[in-house]
């Protein structure tokens, strides 16, 4: 008897101290989630300070009188900055923090990182002279309305006055840039000049400021012109000795990638995956094919060879597209039936409060993509969300054909779910509302993107399109569009794939019309990394998606499952799927 109560009082006071461990481990953690808060709530405010024109895209107006000169000082301070931070990050052990917040942790950790990776190693600010574009950001706080245009043009006022020291520093810094690059800075900021030339006077003519104060916005503004002309003539006449290869190289390309994407996968992982779902699609596309042939080709001998079976058939179904002068008109079309048919199989809970304005994609945005999403950041959750869509109107008549057989009747529809409804449209609207502040700010591309590429199949396997084959047909087209960008970035920057070798993989392996391959090659051949995370991104949510629903079995819920992914805003996959599967 005396052992048994010897025991129990052992066990009690075990328990006890057990109980006592878990309650003071929790405090502990609420302590650090608190300490951590203010300072991550600290730490935004001066990410805003050390980056203004950031701040203005994301809707914080405090700093948007402030033009950052870009020159050795403030390539330092940048570095300062991340290093202070990094410093003030190693007080916190994430261990001790909730997931939420750890999450966070390492998002902001990750961009001080990268940071200080771009500044002393990657150094693109030297070779990349479309890093230097002021019009942007004039463009924004000219066209958003978040508040009366007389203290938004005093705003201007202030930024104008940096314009010529600020391409003054980029002469100074850009060397042995890249060529394909140095077109393309030319192209957009000429393409900047209606800002100041048209868009800011206009306004100014219209407000109602003294006089004197118009008089020398529009001085000052004549100055920012003639200082982007200058930079553009400069760039012209600049002679190189040895400009730098647009291939970044695999050692650089795994960094890049490590940082950018975020990915639980490297990527040499997500090339091997890409390069295994571009057989597996091409041979359900095969099939699909081969089902569709007699009702559009009869009785004449269908190809052995599959990919040339696909490519007829891909080739009569893209004649059903919309005429030249109608692609605009036709993409505002579609948006109403997405949003029906979203909510007739509540699929996602949409905000009709929401403006999403379909425009002809701005001059200084031009030479990138053809489409896509300016959307307003979460402090200006009012703001009008962009559908960018490019002009097609003065083409040539055969480059336009080609663009319209690329963009055809079925596409088009996937083009609009992809970038609008249930698209970047939906989940940004979603990520401005995340009581994290971190995760809307510090966005990951490959979640956002991936997001955008996931509602792609969603969709379809819930009936949009009435389950035509066509309709999957051209959507497995679209698809290797994703999966091909991921085999075309990496063969490109980590290795040497030449332009023929591209051409050959888009227009003949993912059936993709010439005028789009040359416009895929020209971004490939401007950009890196980037294209990669539209694979990386949807491999990543259909794999939670299978594992949270295996979790949940007969009670997972597709609306549910939605709804909570996106409430994490854009955070990392990597870090969603840990927060979902252990909540």
């Amino acid at each position: 008897m005396l052992k048994v109560k010897k025991i129990m009082l052992c066990g009690c006071l075990l328990s006890g101290l057990l109980t006592g461990c878990k309650k003071s481990e929790k405090d502990q953690t609420v302590r650090s989630d608190k300490s951590f808060e203010n300072y991550s709530a600290g730490f935004i405010e001066s990410l805003w300070k050390q980056y203004p024109d950031w701040a203005t895209g994301a809707g914080y107006h405090k700093y948007d009188s402030v033009l950052v000169v870009p020159d050795e000082k403030s390539v330092q301070s940048s570095i300062t900055f991340a290093k202070q931070h990094l410093d003030s990050l190693s007080a916190f052990d994430p261990a001790g923090l909730s997931a939420s917040n750890r999450t966070d942790f390492y998002m902001i950790r990750n961009l001080l990182n990268e940071s200080l990776w771009s500044s002393d190693t990657l150094q693109s600010y030297k070779w990349d002279p479309t890093s230097y574009n002021v019009s942007g950001t004039f463009a924004f706080i000219l066209n958003e309305k978040y508040a009366p245009l007389n203290e938004r043009l005093r705003s201007i006022h202030g930024r104008l006055v940096n314009v010529p020291s600020y391409y003054k520093a980029a002469k100074n810094t850009v060397v042995n840039p890249v060529p394909e690059l140095l077109a393309l800075a030319m192209d957009q900021n000429l393409g900047g000049l209606s800002v100041f030339e048209k868009d800011l006077l206009d306004s100014v003519k219209v407000s109602t400021l003294e006089a004197a104060e118009k008089k020398q916005i529009i001085e000052r503004s004549q100055l920012a012109v003639n200082a982007i002309k200058d930079y553009v003539q400069w760039l012209k006449v600049l002679k190189s000795e040895k400009p730098r290869s647009f291939r970044l190289g695999k050692d650089l390309y795994a960094r890049k990638f490590a940082h950018n994407i975020q990915s639980a996968y490297t990527a040499d992982q997500i090339y091997d995956s890409a390069v295994a779902r571009k057989e597996e699609v091409q041979s359900k596309m095969a099939g699909i094919s081969r089902q569709l042939w007699p009702k559009y080709f009869g009785n004449k001998p269908m190809p052995k060879d599959s990919l040339e079976l696909i490519g007829k058939m891909i080739d009569t179904l893209s004649a059903n597209h919309v005429k030249q002068k109608d692609f605009q008109t036709a993409i505002s079309d579609i948006i109403p039936g997405l949003i029906k048919f979203i909510n007739e199989k509540k699929l996602i809970g949409l905000d009709p409060t929401k403006p999403l304005v379909v425009r002809k994609e701005p001059a200084y945005m031009a030479g990138v993509a053809g489409a896509s999403i300016s959307a307003p950041g979460p402090y200006d959750k009012g703001g009008n969300t962009y559908y960018n869509v490019g002009s097609i109107e003065n083409w040539p008549k055969e480059k336009a054909e080609s663009y319209l057989r690329e963009y055809n009747h079925y596409i088009m529809q996937i083009l609009d779910i992809h970038e609008a409804i249930p698209g970047h449209y939906t989940q940004l609207v979603y990520a401005n509302q995340s009581p994290s502040l971190i995760k809307s700010l510090l966005g990951n591309g490959a979640m956002v993107e991936g997001w955008a590429v996931y509602t792609e199949q969603m969709m379809l396997e819930n009936g949009f399109g009435n389950n035509q084959p066509e309709m999957w047909l051209m959507w497995y087209k679209w698809h290797l569009r994703a999966v091909c960008n991921t085999i075309l970035d990496y063969s490109v920057h980590a290795g040497n794939m030449s332009k023929e070798e591209a051409m050959h993989l888009l227009t003949k392996e993912a059936f993709q019309q010439q005028a789009e391959a040359e416009g895929k090659w020209k971004r490939v051949s401007v950009s890196n990394v980037q294209l990669t995370s539209y694979y990386t991104g949807y491999k990543e949510i259909i794999d939670l998606r299978k594992a949270y629903q295996n979790k949940l079995g007969n009670k997972f819920d597709l609306k549910s499952f939605h709804e909570k992914f996106l409430s994490y805003g854009s955070a990392p996959v990597k870090y969603i799927r840990e927060l979902m599967l252990k909540d």
